[in-house]
């Protein structure tokens, strides 16, 4: 099994996963400072371009919330995935409202502070996203509320995934007013088997790689 990363990337979801299930694989580092993800050899297992990419014999898989789950799948008994169709519906809820809910304002602030090009930078975007994403916190917020994990008492992939997410809401300072949120990030960046958080991976690659 091989996993093409790159440290702060979304990639930080699938090496979590794995970590967490004992798995063995290989870690591919793909420069994308160097341009290696518009590279052909790139290019031909994920045509977007895109980090991160999972490869298990002949399945070759993107997306970072499907590689998790797959992963979960196919590692029933470790136990990140519910085997009861309620709480398991609830997990999918989850992951879903980080993508659509948390991470897509968190990605608008990305672009528009810098992934864009000065001259395609919309600051009044910014201020629209960070106001976007403060109600859809304060849901976790509240859902959190006398919760260890998303699922209540036990840690599941939906819990890799919001971790990732809320952890680059508070690289720039999201997160400031939000409690519970904040100590279930720390709790969860706590377990032994936890990636760096994302403020490390940026410092692992070197000075003016950027923010979240």
């Amino acid at each position: 099994m091989k996993l093409y990363e790159f440290a702060p990337t979304r990639s930080i979801r699938v090496r979590w996963t794995l970590q967490e299930l004992g798995v063995d694989f290989e870690a591919v580092t793909v420069n994308m400072l160097a341009g290696e993800h518009r590279g052909p050899a790139f290019l031909k297992l994920n045509p977007a371009g895109k980090l991160p990419v999972l490869e298990d014999g002949n399945l070759v898989l993107t997306e970072s919330v499907a590689i998790v789950l797959y992963l979960a799948e196919k590692y029933p008994a470790k136990g990140l995935m519910p085997t009861d169709l309620g709480r398991r519906a609830q997990l999918y809820k989850w992951l879903m409202f980080a993508a659509t809910e948390l991470e897509q304002p968190l990605w608008r602030i990305a672009r528009h502070t810098h992934l864009y090009p000065e001259d395609k930078r919309l600051p009044a975007d910014v201020a629209l996203a960070r106001e976007d994403f403060a109600p859809m916190a304060q849901v976790l917020e509240e859902h959190m509320k006398g919760k260890t994990f998303v699922l209540r008492d036990k840690v599941s992939v939906a819990d890799f995934v919001l971790a990732y997410t809320l952890d680059m809401a508070s690289v720039i300072h999201l997160l400031d007013e939000f409690e519970q949120l904040q100590a279930y990030v720390t709790r969860m960046y706590e377990r032994p088997h936890a990636p760096p958080r994302i403020a490390k991976a940026f410092a692992s690659i070197g000075p003016g790689a950027g923010g979240a």
